[in-house]
């Protein structure tokens, strides 16, 4: 499993700054053309795959950037033309792009050639923790640096280039007004740059009968995990990433013992969707059907599979606000939400999305999860809790964000023509 951490990340972001300089001046010196360029840290997938078809469909040239034989491969199953990212034709052809499409980052493309360009940032979820400049581990400084005057220095220069990095964005959508405030203050943007579209990413979960979307989410999940019978029920675990620290949450072997118990009473499938940046093990002592890893090497993009989803078992992932569009019943299980709220932080509190009985240990998790697949009336409270949520977070549950985003990148586009000729 890979493993990322902030201040790994600023270390290589500060070792690269003359390419940065080379990038820049290139992109001063090279007229943009009228290609659309798209990436994604997660590979074929997320909301720039939300916009693709849109954009194509309209006539627009596009390439996708792509960072293993992996993301060439499921490209090409789709038909989706790419080049490598880090390669010369990668970085010419971002520095040519009319617009650069990212869910994550610029090294989503190739991030020395983006400056100029019309940069969308499609985020990949509506943050609970929070993040960007938000976020103190943003800017940590490089660990061999200690903790001195070197150090301090290094995360202002680090917070300054994440800054004017931030300021090349030009839409950067929201789900709502709510999260629309916490994505200004997150990359410093004016609230003309992040219009209230709704995310790309969550249209699949929104678009048709709930009862096809089901079908087609089981199916995939068995194609990807293994197959089941039609009735079991099926409970994803998620955690989220811990900025490069293990999961607290990973169950020891008497924990795995209650875990099996119920899933194997209750007819259920664990799947572990273990976050692509994280550390940690989370195979049971013993090999059993009823626990199954659904990793990002298995599955890139989890977020269609949601609506096959009959329990939600997660700490602060963005996935909770996805699967509210379901909805989906959730069991919190979150041991370390002081910690936590120190060194990250959340926008609101954890309690305003959790309640206030969310689990700490495997073992309070497993009898909550035991009470959501035995009681009806449970799982219905639950499910309305979610439901409720997707109010509060989500001011379009109409499967059209995909097509509201692409109208606000040609508003853009137009308006920022309009200013270079009054110029």
């Amino acid at each position: 499993m890979a493993s990322f951490s902030f201040d790994a990340g600023n270390a290589a972001k500060l070792a690269a700054l003359p390419l940065y300089a080379i990038g820049r001046l290139v992109t001063l010196l090279v007229p943009r053309g009228d290609e659309w360029v798209f990436g994604s840290a997660a590979g074929i997938g997320d909301g720039a795959l939300a916009l693709w078809p849109v954009a194509v469909a309209d006539g627009r040239r596009c390439v996708w950037l792509i960072g293993s034989a992996r993301e060439a491969a499921e490209a090409a199953a789709r038909g989706i033309p790419t080049l490598p990212r880090r390669s010369l034709r990668g970085f010419w052809r971002t520095a040519r792009a009319a617009v650069v499409v990212v869910t994550h980052g610029f090294g989503d493309v190739n991030r020395f050639a983006v400056s100029g360009a019309f940069v969308v940032q499609l985020w990949h979820g509506i943050p609970l923790k929070r993040i960007g400049l938000d976020s103190p581990v943003t800017s940590q400084p490089p660990a061999l640096l200690g903790r001195g005057v070197l150090a301090r220095a290094a995360s202002q220069l680090v917070r300054l280039l994440y800054r004017a990095a931030a300021r090349r964005i030009r839409v950067l959508p929201a789900a709502s007004d709510l999260v629309r405030g916490r994505l200004e203050s997150a990359f410093a943007l004016p609230d003309d740059r992040v219009p209230v579209t709704g995310e790309p990413r969550v249209d699949v979960l929104s678009r048709g009968r709930p009862a096809d979307r089901r079908s087609i989410a089981r199916a995939a999940i068995a194609q990807a995990a293994g197959s089941f019978d039609a009735r079991t029920r099926v409970v994803l675990y998620a955690p989220t990433w811990r900025d490069g620290q293990p999961d607290p949450a990973i169950p020891d072997a008497d924990e795995w013992d209650a875990i099996a118990d119920v899933l194997r009473r209750h007819d259920a499938v664990l799947l572990v969707r273990s976050h692509p940046l994280g550390s940690g093990a989370y195979a049971p002592p013993a090999p059993t059907e009823r626990v199954r890893m659904l990793g990002s090497e298995v599955v890139t993009d989890v977020t269609p599979l949601l609506s096959g989803v009959d329990v939600l078992v997660t700490d602060y992932s963005s996935l909770v606000f996805d699967s509210a569009l379901v909805p989906v019943p959730v069991v919190f299980l979150a041991p370390d939400v002081a910690r936590y709220a120190r060194t990250r932080g959340f926008y609101g509190t954890y309690p305003e999305v959790a309640g206030d009985g969310w689990a700490t240990t495997w073992a309070e998790a497993a009898t909550q999860l035991d009470a959501v697949l035995g009681d009806d009336a449970e799982a219905s409270r639950r499910r309305a809790r979610a439901e409720a949520l997707s109010e509060r977070v989500h001011a379009h549950r109409d499967g059209g964000n995909s097509i509201r985003v692409y109208r606000a990148i040609l508003a853009g586009l137009r308006t920022g023509a309009a200013g270079r000729g009054r110029r």
